[in-house]
This record gives structure tokens, sequence and C-alpha cells, in this order.
């Protein structure tokens, strides 16, 4: 009974963890860059902030597939 308990709760750790680091990810891509004096982002630091959001994008893919081949 032990180990079960164990093994859920490892998972439900891991779980978590990924998706706090995945929203820390996104919300840092989204914050990243300057802003003009009304609070909008500049257009160099829109696209420096898409750049990043598809970056995260690829390595999320990339992660997929490598849990796939183990």
């Amino acid at each position: 009974m032990n180990a079960i308990l164990g093994r859920l709760g490892r998972m439900l750790t891991n779980r978590m963890l990924n998706w706090g680091t995945r929203k820390g990810i996104d919300k840092a891509a989204r914050m990243s860059g300057g802003t003009t004096a009304d609070g909008k982002m500049t257009p160099a630091a829109q696209k420096q902030a898409k750049a990043a959001r598809e970056a995260v994008k690829r390595a999320r893919q990339a992660a997929r597939i490598t849990r796939r081949m183990r």
C-alpha cells in the first residue's frame, strides 16, 4: 500500500512541477521586452515575445518526442 501511495504522490508532484514550470516560462516570455509610456509592448518587444513563445513550443514538442522514444 505504501508503494502505491508513494508512486501516486510522485506522479502528482511531477505533474504540478511541470505545470508550474510551463506557466513560469510562458509568463517570462510574455513579460520580457520593453514597454512604451502607456504600458504597451513595443513592436520589437512583441516580436521577441513571439519568438520566445515559439521556442517554448518547440521545446515542449521535443520533450514530448523524447518521452515517446524512451
